[in-house]
């Protein structure tokens, strides 16, 4: 047996004969969850922007998120959720006469998600992913796609991170927020406390 199977194998053990030590949700029942961090916005393509190397294409700015948590069981929630992305590109007024390739994102987050997570004490890694509606002004200009609407458009979430503690109620994770429409991503940084409701 391999070390890695080993590794497994060993887990899956100690999961099955201490099932109260494995809190990788913050437990089964009802929770809610704050996120703050910090999110860019970048077009799907690679793309040549000619003189405009040195601008700032990509858009940064502020995430926020809450989601209401339904801890299914210890390695599986639901998680509705609502939040925000803003970001915004930095103008340089010392370049004239050149194409303003920009990608920003300024929209309200409505959503939902579904989590699998190792259930481990302290640290405990997962991974999210669900489907949801971004409802502002997303921008794509770049040389490949011209996209600048309001309004209402598809995204589809996916993260990964880990939640550590005691009781798992921290968590830091990586997040993409992927727009077909606007052929857009956000990519977010972020970290989060959850309260427990039960």
């Amino acid at each position: 047996m391999t070390l890695t199977l080993r590794s497994i194998f060993i887990t899956i053990v100690l999961i099955i004969l201490f099932p109260n030590l494995a809190k990788a949700q913050p437990g089964i029942g009802r929770s809610i969850k704050g996120s703050i961090g910090f999110a860019s916005s970048g077009s799907y393509y690679i793309e040549d922007y000619g003189a405009q190397d040195e601008v700032d294409v990509m858009g940064g700015g502020l995430y926020l998120e809450g989601e209401y948590i339904f801890g299914i069981t210890s390695w599986f929630g639901v998680r509705p959720y609502a939040g925000g992305i803003f970001t915004s590109v930095d103008e340089n007024p010392e370049l004239q006469n050149q194409p303003q390739y920009r990608v920003t994102t300024n929209a309200f987050l409505i959503g939902g998600k579904v989590r699998f997570c190792a259930p481990i004490p302290w640290v405990a890694p997962f991974v999210e992913g669900g489907i949801g509606a971004s409802i502002g002004k997303l921008e794509t200009l770049t040389p490949g796609v011209n996209f600048d609407k309001s309004g209402v458009l598809l995204h589809i979430p996916f993260s990964i991170g880990l939640a550590i503690g005691r009781k798992n109620n921290f968590e830091i994770g990586i997040s993409g927020y992927f727009h077909p429409a606007a052929k857009q991503s956000n990519a977010v940084l972020a970290a989060g406390y959850t309260f427990p409701l039960d």
